[in-house]
This record gives structure tokens, C-alpha cells and sequence, in this order.
């Protein structure tokens, strides 16, 4: 693995929290934007069990990420995701996550509403600003 690449991500991940979350809903790509928390390479973000999104990615368990140029403008360093997906309810990882931005739609961590999408990337492009080459992270799904 490009070692110097994946510092860039993983320093871009835990810098920028807001990103579009791409789906298939009803054969068709549908997008809304997201609270991603990092864990290395990882990507988790919460949200309501009773989502548009948790019944698209049941369907199709396939998802596309954006994430970065929240401040930086055209001229910021940005990253595009293509991920597997797994639903994720451990209690720890949930209070883990948990943080009071998400308040304003789930009640707290016990709320029996709240899930945790967990985003295994697959490929990762990681571009230094809008200009840029790609730079390109592969990994094997399994």
C-alpha cells in the first residue's frame, strides 16, 4: 500500500466530517449529504433505521462517497469513495460514534432507532485539489 497516500486520506477523513452519500434507489442514483466519522480507512456514519438510505443499501450494499472541500474551496484537497456497506448495531460502537450533532435525529446512543452504516472502501481517489491527477488506493472486496 502507498503508505504517504494513505497518510493524505486518513489526514483528509479526520478533517473533513460532511461528504455526499451516493445510493440506488429505485434503479437511479440518489445522493444527501452525511456525517462521516473515520477510523483509519474506515468510514462509519449514523442515522435513522428507518431511512430512504438503510432500505437502499439493503437492496444494493454498494455506495459512492465524496468527501472534503468543505472549506477549502475548488482549490481543496478532496477524496472519491466507492464502498461496500454493513449495518452495524454494536452498543460500543454506537456510543463510540455518538456525538451531540446527532441530536437532531436520533435521541442518544440507547435511541432503538439508531444504526450505524460502516463503510469498507474498495477504492479510494484522493485528488490534492480540483486540477490534480488521481491518486488511486485499491483494495480486494471480499
Amino acid at each position: 500500500m502507498k503508505e504517504a497516500l494513505k497518510e493524505k486520506i486518513v489526514h483528509l477523513f479526520k478533517n473533513h466530517k460532511i461528504g455526499t452519500l451516493a445510493t440506488i434507489q429505485e434503479n437511479k442514483p440518489y445522493s444527501r449529504f452525511m456525517l462521516f466519522f473515520p477510523e483509519e480507512l474506515t468510514l462509519y456514519s449514523a442515522t435513522n433505521k428507518k431511512t430512504h438510505k438503510v432500505d437502499d443499501l439493503e437492496q444494493n450494499p454498494k455506495s459512492h462517497i465524496l468527501l472534503g472541500l468543505e472549506e477549502g474551496g475548488i482549490n481543496g484537497a478532496y477524496c472519491e469513495i466507492e464502498a461496500d456497506v454493513t449495518l452495524e448495531e454494536s452498543p460500543t460502537k454506537k456510543e463510540t460514534i455518538w456525538n451531540e450533532q446527532l441530536s437532531s435525529w436520533l435521541d442518544g446512543p440507547g435511541d432503538p432507532n439508531y444504526l450505524l452504516i460502516k463503510f469498507i472502501p474498495t477504492k479510494i481517489r484522493y485528488f490534492a485539489n480540483a486540477g490534480a491527477e488521481a491518486e488511486e488506493l485499491s483494495f480486494i472486496s471480499e
